[in-house]
């Protein structure tokens, strides 16, 4: 039944306490783990955007990059509001530049390597240091935990800065 499928993944990667193993809506119920796997790669997606996002928000109040972000348009870095408003400010072609980059990390950089591993690209540490492989167990799992709970963090520290 349903409390079976649930403690299918009590010892998984994420359960943490105080809420152990949280699914209040019930999405893995039926203990698929191909379904769990793909949804964690989400979250580990989602929460390294949002930590990269609420990094990108929080460093502009107090340091710009110098120079031009359009030379064409002549607009600095230091003319592009935070936040939100900055949408209407930065040009078109800038959107479409960092799209196709973020769309190349998704198809050509981020390919799934073990389907045990959601979210390990094989990368090493902070994803760009590839001879860097957490070699203690227990010092890799308290990373990972740590990776997802950050980014669990995030993603309600983003979306409340834009209110």
């Amino acid at each position: 039944g349903p409390r079976v499928a649930a403690r299918a993944f009590e010892e998984e990667l994420g359960v943490q306490p105080p809420l152990g193993y949280w699914d209040p809506l019930g999405f893995s119920k039926d203990g698929d783990y191909e379904e769990f796997y793909r949804r964690r790669e989400a979250e580990l997606k989602n929460g390294r955007v949002a930590m990269y996002a609420t990094i990108g928000y929080m460093v502009p109040e107090y340091w710009r990059i110098p120079g031009f972000l359009s030379p064409s348009k002549d607009l600095t870095f230091e003319q592009i509001p935070n936040g939100l408003q900055a949408l209407g400010k930065v040009p078109l072609e800038g959107w479409l530049q960092i799209l196709a980059y973020c769309g190349w990390l998704e198809v050509v950089v981020n390919q799934p390597q073990n389907p045990e591993e959601p979210g390990n690209y094989y990368k090493g540490r902070l994803g760009a240091l590839p001879l860097t492989k957490i070699s203690d167990e227990e010092g890799r799992k308290r990373s990972l935990n740590a990776e997802l709970a950050n980014g669990r963090l995030a993603m309600m520290a983003i979306i409340g800065m834009f209110f």
